[in-house]
């Protein structure tokens, strides 16, 4: 094992960020085994199809080993109503670039089973006052008689922020109410299942990075995965229970309503974005957010994930306990099974718990939700209080925004290479390495 002094830059400055993007942008390609992988699970007596794709360089020679001595994996997680393909450019400039193995991920029910192309089709709200739905499974398709759609105005914190929200309300006793009760813990043994089918413990170190509401899911990942040996993060979202303290946000709705995203979802990011003199050109700004919004519709736009982004425990606890009733669990199975749902948006403490691997965060200067005073305030003494303490850092880059990937003038693909290039340094320069 190589122990050693390195540490990441505190900030890297716009020059920088370009300089180093120029750099990783022109090492030449490493070729690659792209492939797609989708494979059932049977959780809570349900089947979960699950879908992403893995990266990998044709020659296993090209892996880099890390200061651990063992391969180099990443399980990349994408962010909000997406899938699997939202971080393709990062994925890609990972293995291309420096030879990583790549495994993504859609969430559970994000992914389009439907179709060879993934893409999913029309819109996510329809004429005929019917939306988008989940596909947890490709042979229990959720059908309209099972929901019903809710447009949700009256909380002036949430229209700010998100202007109407569209929700659709699982019906109790059905399909997609069953789903929505059982989803968190299908979610937790797909990303368990994609880590052991890709990396084997014996092989790999495992390094995970989430975007957004990807990250407080890879958090999880740190103490539930044998050979997850840190997080690799920027605009990275940590546990719940932290993540909703730095918002002051909370998720108010019960566990059996699902969000449908519409143009508004690209409004909320480009509207702080743009700065205070977007609204001199509103008319413009909204044309590209209209557009931008043609190019996304072919992404999920489907999200559930709130439960565990916002820690909203007492949702969380009903629908385990729901998933408890329908299996006919017994009193100890029951208080067992709410406890691990209630778990998900904190960090594990106690006795044979793993500790917490190292950190490594990450701001953009553009970003609406991530500023590094939310990581100093709230997040950094939150990990202070745990027993024992992670080792942790922030890196501010003065570029890029919170979709870390976006074009911008010398950047043609954002901040993404610059953090390809730490992530390198960290792994094989002895950053993860604690013992």
């Amino acid at each position: 094992m190589l122990r050693t002094a390195w540490e990441p830059p505190t900030e890297v400055p716009h020059a920088e960020v370009v300089k180093t993007s120029d750099a990783v942008l022109a090492r030449p390609d490493i070729s690659l085994d792209v492939r797609e992988d989708v494979f059932r699970l049977r959780v809570l007596g349900l089947d979960w199809d699950i879908g992403g794709k893995v990266y990998q360089p044709t020659d296993p020679a090209r892996i880099p080993v890390g200061a651990d001595g063992r391969k180099a994996g990443l399980f990349v997680l994408h962010g909000g109503g997406g899938d699997f393909r939202s971080l393709e450019p990062l994925a890609t400039i990972l293995a291309a670039k420096f030879g990583f193995k790549i495994a993504t991920m859609s969430y559970p029910g994000q992914h389009y089973l439907l179709d060879p192309s993934r893409d999913w089709p029309g819109d996510t709200l329809h004429p005929d006052g019917t939306a988008r739905t989940p596909i947890w499974a490709s042979d229990a398709i959720i059908t309209p008689d099972q929901y019903e759609l809710v447009a949700e105005r009256s909380d002036p914190q949430l229209r700010a922020k998100y202007g109407t929200m569209y929700l659709l309300r699982a019906k109790e006793g059905t399909e997609f109410y069953w789903r929505m009760a059982a989803w968190p813990l299908a979610f937790e043994e797909a990303m368990k299942a994609v880590c052991a089918r890709n990396f084997p413990v014996e092989e790999y170190s495992v390094y995970v990075h989430g975007h957004s509401t990807g990250g407080p899911f890879v958090h999880q990942l740190l103490q539930r995965v044998e050979n997850v040996v840190g997080l690799a993060g920027t605009e990275t979202s940590p546990w719940g229970a932290i993540f909703s303290r730095m918002q002051g946000q909370t998720w108010r709705f019960p566990f059996n309503y699902l969000s449908v995203r519409t143009w508004r979802d690209v409004a909320r990011y480009r509207g702080p974005e743009a700065g205070p003199e977007g609204c001199w050109r509103l008319p413009w700004l909204m044309e590209d957010v209209l557009e931008e919004w043609e190019r996304r519709k072919h992404l999920a736009n489907i999200k559930a994930q709130y439960l565990v982004q916002f820690a909203a425990f007492d949702q969380l606890e009903a629908a385990a306990r729901v998933s408890a009733e329908r299996l006919g669990m017994d009193m100890a199975e029951t208080e067992a099974l709410v406890a691990r749902f209630r778990a998900y948006p904190c960090p594990l403490e106690g006795p044979g718990v793993k500790p917490i691997p190292p950190l490594l965060y990450g701001v953009n200067k553009g970003s609406r939700d991530h500023t590094p005073e939310r990581y100093t305030d709230i997040l950094f003494p939150a990990l202070d209080a745990l027993n024992p303490t992670p080792k942790y850092r922030l890196v501010c880059w003065g570029a890029g925004v919170h979709t870390y990937h976006k074009a911008e003038p010398g950047l043609p693909v954002g901040v993404a290479p610059a953090m390809a290039q730490l992530w390198h340094d960290a792994i094989t320069h002895g950053y993860y390495v604690t013992d």
